[in-house]
């Protein structure tokens, strides 16, 4: 086993390890399990977040023990990067790897857990929540941050923001941190991390005019680029589906 600490979080390592030697059979599930699985546990006054991410295939587990980062610590690592460059995000606490000699097996990530009011998810689903324009202005201005600051966050996706509301502002934060890449961002890298967002076009408009007033682009510009590439990515996906929908077919029939 491999753990790795936040300096003030040391203190409460015994505790953390008896929440992951039994997660399994403890703490509070939350959130979507389809890939990984999320429990929250108590921690004094805090509630932390644990993320176990599932055991890899058998290429990915000599790729994680040998040449690659675990899904772990990069979010772990990622998060302080995040931090550091005063980007919202869940304060990052530890994460554990275990592995044979030869194999990598699970990983966990630890952080604190959020109380927030949405995610960006919720804007696509109620087009007339409160402040809907207001929340999605705003977002597209962290977005723009993150880009001026070289962050390309691969998973901007509805589920990935978390929205909380302080006093009269919104503040975000990213969750599920494994894929970044770290770098100067062209227009059309900026434009294509906007690509899984939403389907709605009037949310693209009120995003590609918020991020031409940061950017300075022609808001024509970075509405034809944004709303390009969001189609490319549901024809995309509409395509996986359908052939998932014939795999599923033929399967019934084995």
């Amino acid at each position: 086993m491999t753990r790795i600490f936040q300096n003030e979080y040391k203190a409460y390592q015994n505790k953390i390890d008896e929440f992951i030697k039994h997660f399994s059979t403890s703490g509070e599930t939350f959130g979507n399990q389809d890939r990984n699985t999320i429990k929250l546990f108590d921690l004094n006054d805090k509630q932390l977040n644990i993320k176990s991410f599932k055991i890899p295939n058998l290429v990915n587990q000599i790729a994680y023990k040998f040449f690659r980062k675990s899904k772990a610590q990069r979010s772990f690592e990622y998060a302080n990067i995040l931090k550091s460059k005063g980007i919202g995000t869940p304060e990052p606490i530890a994460y554990y790897e275990f592995s044979t000699p030869f194999a990598f097996k699970k990983s966990f990530y630890v952080s604190e857990h959020l109380q927030v009011d949405l995610t960006y998810r919720e804007l696509c689903h109620d087009l007339n929540y409160e402040d809907h324009e207001a929340i999605l202005r705003g977002f597209t201005r962290f977005t723009f941050d993150l880009h001026e600051k070289q962050i390309n966050f691969l998973d901007h996706s509805p589920g990935n923001t978390l929205i909380k509301k302080i006093g009269p502002n919104y503040t975000y934060y990213l969750v599920d941190l494994n894929r970044m890449e770290f770098g100067p961002m062209d227009f059309e890298a900026r434009m294509k991390n906007f690509g899984r967002l939403t389907t709605h076009k009037s949310m693209v408009k009120t995003m590609s005019d918020e991020y031409a007033k940061c950017s300075g682009e022609p808001v024509d510009k970075v509405f034809k680029a944004m709303w390009g590439y969001t189609e490319a990515f549901q024809e995309k996906f509409q395509r996986k589906q359908r052939l998932k929908k014939k795999i599923k077919f033929w399967k019934t029939y084995d």
